[in-house]
């Protein structure tokens, strides 16, 4: 039992709460289920085995999810947040991805969809948690000509230093932490920026061309923040030389692997 996930599904109607419960136990999870936003919080402190990831209704007696999900961020904890709601509008999503939810599902929701949002969610935290780069001790990164501190967002390349905000530092830490692993825009839309996946907007392309143009030799012919056309980007940090012919439209052209 200690290796399997706990999940906390906090839920006020309790029909859909034993079902989920009852869905997710066969799934191989461990479960508990609260019906409000206190008890979820000093659930999530105390349980043993810790919590590994949050399936949270909005619409709670007493505190609502907007709140619960607020006050785990304010305190540090990272955990994987699953919104699960009936509120449909774009404002409700806005909202909770401000608040630090990882993802927005609508009720009714189709149950396969919830279990596949669950399995993806548990292995990208594992992935994150378990790499060794970029632990609490460990807050420097060198690739290429290049050391960043993450805790002093100080930057050097090559010698000289470089200015990065506050998102771009952001976005260069999630590159590295999926090192090698193809990372499509949608997933850095919500990981990064904290928007809905189906958002309109080319930061991504412009933020990734901003960190070419800091990083790379030359931008127009990345070697570590590669673009594979159709798929997403990819982070490597021992570099790939440039095919020969690149044209140098970063945002479109597929960067060979």
């Amino acid at each position: 039992m200690a290796d399997k996930k706990h999940i906390l599904v906090v839920e006020d109607e309790e029909h859909l709460a034993v079902g989920i419960k009852f869905n997710l136990e066969a799934e191989g999870y461990r479960v508990t289920a609260v019906g409000d936003g206190a008890s979820a919080l000093k659930m999530i402190e105390q349980a043993a085995p810790p919590i590994d990831l949050t399936i949270l209704d909005l619409m709670l007696p007493g505190m609502s999810g907007y709140q619960v999900c607020e006050e785990l961020r304010e305190k540090g904890n990272n955990m994987p947040v699953l919104i699960l709601s009936a509120r449909t509008l774009t404002e409700d999503r806005t909202r909770g991805f401000d608040v630090g939810a990882d993802q927005y599902l609508n009720k009714p929701f189709d149950l396969d969809e919830l279990l596949s949002r669950v399995k993806t969610m548990l292995k990208l935290y594992d992935r994150r948690a378990g790499l060794q780069v970029l632990q609490s001790n460990e807050a420097t990164y060198s690739f290429a000509n290049a050391i960043v501190n993450f805790d002093t967002y100080e930057v050097v390349v090559g010698g000289e230093p470089a200015k990065l905000t506050e998102l771009e530092m952001k976005l260069l830490r999630y590159f590295i932490e999926n090192e090698g692993r193809v990372i499509r825009r949608e997933e850095l839309l919500v990981e990064v920026w904290g928007m809905a996946a189906t958002a309109t907007t080319r930061a991504v392309d412009q933020f990734v061309r901003r960190l070419r143009v800091i990083f790379e030799p030359d931008s127009s012919k990345p070697q570590y923040f590669l673009t594979l056309r159709d798929a997403g980007y990819r982070f490597v940090s021992e570099g790939i030389k440039p095919a020969e012919g690149t044209n140098g439209n970063s945002s479109t052209d597929e960067t060979p692997e």
